[in-house]
């Protein structure tokens, strides 16, 4: 019997559907359940291999991933461009969909950020956020943060913020607006570039399975690229 196929699943808000790919491709994928196993190995066939599931937080998918701990894995896009990893991106999901947006005081709707001078924004991804402005002849401070980026315009700390948003409910809440959409993300199958090489035919077998399962549940998604 082949070596299970190694598939690394992130914590919070996409594993639920994430798992349910893999049950309606016929697996258990039982890591949603309340359980604190971290790892698990599915007994195959005598015509289907082995899959073992790895538990992780988001943003350490890429990087068992990138450095082959796991095969394959799924993850927001969001983390994925953040976290620079060097890894194959062959399909994307339908669901998970959020944006990426640059947001701030209502007052700097349409304002020339080009005559501001000392920009400060706060965010949770410093290197989309950087990118960003770079690419728009900017000059910002980046502030990263780890949580509760919407206080920091309200306390003085930054100017701006640079988040996730789905709704922007949060946004209005704190008495912020959007003042412009940097990306938008869904959930995204990465693949180690070694293995996809040594293991190219049961690993497009399986992504073959999960655009079919992605495509039963969620609807095919609509072609998208990574933020410029």
């Amino acid at each position: 019997m082949d070596e299970p196929l190694t598939v690394a699943l992130p914590k919070g808000r996409l594993l639920a559907p994430a798992a349910e790919l893999f049950r309606r491709m016929g697996w258990r994928c039982d890591l949603n359940g309340g359980s604190r196993q971290l790892l698990l190995t599915e007994p195959g066939t005598p015509d289907r291999p082995p899959m073992r599931f790895l538990l992780a937080k988001p943003a350490d998918v890429p990087v068992y991933v990138e450095y082959g701990a796991a095969d394959l894995g799924i993850v927001g896009q969001d983390v994925l461009w953040e976290s620079g990893r060097d890894v194959y991106e062959p399909l994307h999901l339908n669901f998970g969909h959020c944006r990426l947006v640059m947001a701030g005081a209502p007052a700097l709707r349409g304002r020339d950020l080009g005559l501001a001078v000392g920009l400060r924004v706060a965010t949770k991804y410093p290197r989309l956020a950087q990118t960003y402005f770079q690419g728009r002849g900017l000059s910002v401070e980046v502030i990263p943060l780890s949580g509760s980026i919407e206080l920091a315009p309200l306390v003085g700390l930054a100017d701006l913020l640079v988040d996730l948003v789905d709704t922007g409910r949060t946004l209005r809440d704190n008495g912020l607006a959007e003042i412009t959409q940097i990306a938008a993300s869904r959930a995204t199958v990465i693949v180690n570039r070694v293995a996809y090489r040594l293991r190219l035919a049961r690993i497009r077998h399986l992504l073959a399975e999960l655009e079919g399962a992605n495509g039963q549940l969620y609807g095919q998604p609509e072609p998208q690229a990574m933020p410029a």
